[in-house]
Order: C-alpha cells, then structure tokens, then sequence
C-alpha cells in the first residue's frame, strides 16, 4: 500500500519544496517509486521540477489536464463522470520520480472545500468534496504502483491543508532556525488537535461514509522535523542558528510532542529510538546549499545527485564542489532511510 507523507508548515520558508523534491529523489534511487504530489497552488514544485521547460512545453502539459486541479474537476466542477487517476510527469534522471503538477487554479477549490467540511453533514449535495482529494491521490498512486506519495503543501492553514494533513498517513515538519518557527510549532500545538477532532468524526458521518468518494479514517502519525537553513562555522552550526535550533527542538519535545500524544499522533517510542530519532524528533538538519543550489536549480537535480558535468568546473573548484555535495547526499540518505524504517516498522505493526 501507499504511504502518504504530507510536508507541511504554515511558516514560509523552511524549504517544503526543497525537502519534497530531495527526499524524493533519494527514496526512488533507493528503489521505491515515488509522486510528488504539488499541492501548493505557488506551484513552487511543479517549477522545481519543469525547471527550464519552454512556455510552449508547459502549455502542453496543461493543456493535457495533468494536474492536481484538472484531477479533482470531476468533483468540484460537477462534471458527469468519476474522479481519474492523474497521468503524472516522469522526472528525468530519476528512474522511479514522478510529478503530479500543481495549478495556480487549485486554490479556486478553498471556499467550496471549506464550506463543504463544515456543512456536509447537512447538505448533500456537497458530500463527495471531503474525500476527494484523498480518492484521487490513491487512485494516482495505484495507477503508478507508487510506494510513497509526498505531498508539498502550501503554508497556510487553509480547509484544503487540514484535508491533506488529515488524510496522510504521516507526516513530517520542515523547520528554519528562527524565531517564526518556534511560534509556528507552538501553533499547530493548539490546531493540529483541532484537525484531528474534526477528521475523526467527519470519519463517522454516515453521510461522509456512503459518498462517492468516501473521507477515509486515517490517524497522521508525526514522524519528525527537519531543519533546513543555517550557516556552519566549523563544522557546527553558527551560535545565531544553534540557539534557535535548540529552541525548536524545545518546542516541538515540550509542547507540540505531548499535544499529539495526546491524539495518538506519534509513532511508539521503539519505532523512533530504533532509526536513532531521540527526544527532538529531529530527522535531518542540513545546512544551506550555498553556491551549488544555482546548480541544482538549472538541471532540475538535488544538490547531492549534480554530476561533474552539471557543476561545470575544473580542478580543485570541481573537487571543492564534490567534496561540499558529500554532507548533503549523506543527510538526505539518512533522510530517507529513516522515513523508510519509520513507515515500513508502522505499517508492520
């Protein structure tokens, strides 16, 4: 079965897309097939990808309905046939990646998706809205036989996100070092509860249960942060990060941990002490990409996968540039392998 691993933090900034798009890469070169699924309709993703796609290029992908928007149509817009499974876009150079675009329209669906998670239970003419998101994205996934579907979400605490959030099976939380994100973990320590109340019972409307496309009852499980961001000084993080680092893993440990405990939201301690995941919950910290993210950029590539030819240099600046992608390609291999433990071990059990 799939696995769903929503990204999400309704800060701006701590690098959702960069993480979706490297984590990713690194669990299809591990053999799992993988969708990134661009569900923020900035559509930061979809660009990451496409990257230097000509505009005649992209038109043909839209033209060709292959985005989260179009997927949905069927539900939204009435449209007199059931909900398909997207033909999402290959990623190049990575054997097993596959994109289901975003679309700036997307957001077009906020208000209907809203009033429908409130009202639904009364009017039913908007019960199919709920669950449809969730149905699309699993009829995607068994289209393409995927493993994982990771799911960039917008930073905002729109119906949709609570819809995406709440359907996943897991969930992990981008991070920067600074005073917003500590403020940010302190919010979703009041909301994320909120969510999961309203998804539970949702789960239980009878109304709900015999729609079209039917909300499911799924539990998120936190699997952990990662932060992203910060400058090092000898090998360490520079005291200015460090201090908000602490101050991150202080929040999430004493006050986001103990609120989703709480809702069952966390994984058993055993699942994370055995992929070496303490108190912090903190998965990875990765430092800025400095001057290859140019790279990355322009050949739609992590950090960690450029190839000499790609970096475009010579000599000693080549072997300085290797040598700076070797921290990056561990942290992110790490990454996955312990989103692989933590979700088989879950589904295991």
């Amino acid at each position: 079965m799939v696995q769903k691993i929503a990204l999400f933090n309704h800060k701006g900034g701590v690098s959702k897309t960069t993480t979706t798009f490297n984590l990713g890469w690194m669990l299809a070169t591990k053999g799992k097939k993988v969708i990134l699924v661009d569900a923020d309709p900035q559509c930061n993703l979809t660009g990451m990808v496409l990257g230097s796609s000509t505009k005649e290029e992209l038109e043909e992908v839209y033209k060709k309905e292959q985005n989260i928007k179009s997927g949905l149509a069927p539900a939204f817009e009435s449209r007199p046939k059931l909900i398909e499974a997207v033909d999402c876009l290959p990623v190049e150079a990575c054997e097993g990646l596959f994109l289901l675009p975003g679309h700036v329209g997307f957001a077009e669906y906020e208000v209907t998706l809203g009033i429908a998670q409130e009202l639904s239970g009364s009017i039913q003419a908007l019960q199919n809205l709920p669950g449809s998101i969730s149905y699309l994205l699993q009829k995607t996934a068994d289209k393409f036989e995927a493993d994982y579907i990771l799911i960039d979400m917008s930073p905002s605490l729109s119906s949709i996100n609570q819809n995406l959030l709440m359907t996943s099976d897991f969930f992990i939380l981008p991070t920067s070092p600074d005073f917003f994100s500590v403020m940010a973990i302190d919010s979703l320590a009041t909301i994320l509860p909120k969510w999961y109340a309203w998804a539970q019972k949702a789960s239980e409307m009878r109304i709900l249960q015999d729609a079209a496309y039917p909300f499911p009852k799924v539990t998120p499980r936190f699997l952990g942060t990662v932060v992203q961001n910060y400058r090092i000084i000898r090998q360490e993080p520079a005291a200015a990060f460090q201090k908000w680092i602490n101050a991150i893993e202080e929040a999430v440990s004493t006050r986001l941990v103990p609120s989703l405990q709480i809702n069952n939201m966390l994984l058993n301690n055993q699942m994370y002490n055995s992929q070496g995941i303490g108190s912090d919950f903190c998965l990875a910290k990765i430092s800025d990409f400095n001057s290859l993210i140019a790279k990355s950029q322009e050949h739609q590539t992590p950090v960690f996968a450029l190839t000499s030819e790609q970096i475009e240099q010579k000599g000693k600046v080549l072997t300085d540039a290797q040598k700076a992608q070797k921290p990056f390609r561990e942290a992110f291999s790490k990454l996955a392998d312990r989103v692989i433990g933590l979700t088989c071990h879950a589904v295991s059990n």
